[in-house]
C-alpha cells in the first residue's frame, strides 16, 4: 500500500471510528455478563436455559469474563442470550494521524539527542532553534515517504 492509499485508509478508519471514541468505558469489575444478567432479573438457571448450557457453565463464563480469560465466541453467544449486541473493536484513544505524528516525533527526539549529544561532545553543538527546525523537517520526512519504519526499533 503506497503513502497515499494508507493515508486514505486511515482517514476512512478514523471515521469508522470516531462515534466509539468516548470517554473510557470500563467493565464492571464482575464483568458485564454478570452485571446486565442481574440488571435484568436473570437468575443463572435462567440464563443458562436461554443459552442451553448448564448453569454452571454461566458461573464460568461470568467468572472467566471477570478474570480476562473468555473467547470472543463465548461472549458473543452470551451477548445474544441476553438479547444484547456484542461489539469488539479497537479503539483510538485520540484520532490515528495524531498516533502517528506523535511517534515520529519521538522517534525523531532520540535521533537527534543522541546525534545532538555527539555534536556536543565534539564541542560541534546545534542552538535549539535549528534542531527545532530539524526535527519538524525530519518528522514531516518521515510521515511523507517512511512510516513503515516508524514502529522499528532504534
Amino acid at each position: 500500500m503506497n503513502s497515499k492509499q494508507a493515508e486514505l485508509a486511515r482517514k476512512n478508519l478514523d471515521r469508522r471510528l470516531s462515534p466509539l471514541r468516548v470517554d473510557r468505558i470500563v467493565m464492571p469489575s464482575r464483568g458485564w455478563t454478570k452485571a446486565i444478567r442481574e440488571a435484568l432479573s436473570m437468575t443463572t438457571r435462567q440464563l443458562a436455559e436461554r443459552m442451553g448450557v448448564a448453569p454452571s457453565r454461566v458461573t464460568t463464563i461470568e467468572k472467566a469474563e471477570a478474570t480476562g480469560a473468555i473467547t470472543l465466541k463465548t461472549l458473543r453467544e452470551t451477548a445474544e442470550a441476553l438479547d444484547c449486541q456484542f461489539v469488539y473493536a479497537f479503539v483510538p484513544t485520540k484520532p490515528l494521524d495524531d498516533i502517528l505524528y506523535d511517534q515520529a516525533e519521538r522517534k525523531v527526539r532520540n535521533e537527534l539527542a543522541h546525534l545532538n549529544h555527539t555534536m556536543r561532545l565534539e564541542n560541534q553543538a546545534v542552538n535549539a532553534e535549528d534542531l527545532e527546525g530539524q526535527k519538524r523537517r525530519i518528522v514531516a520526512d518521515y510521515l511523507a515517504h517512511f512510516s513503515r519504519k516508524l514502529w522499528d526499533k532504534e
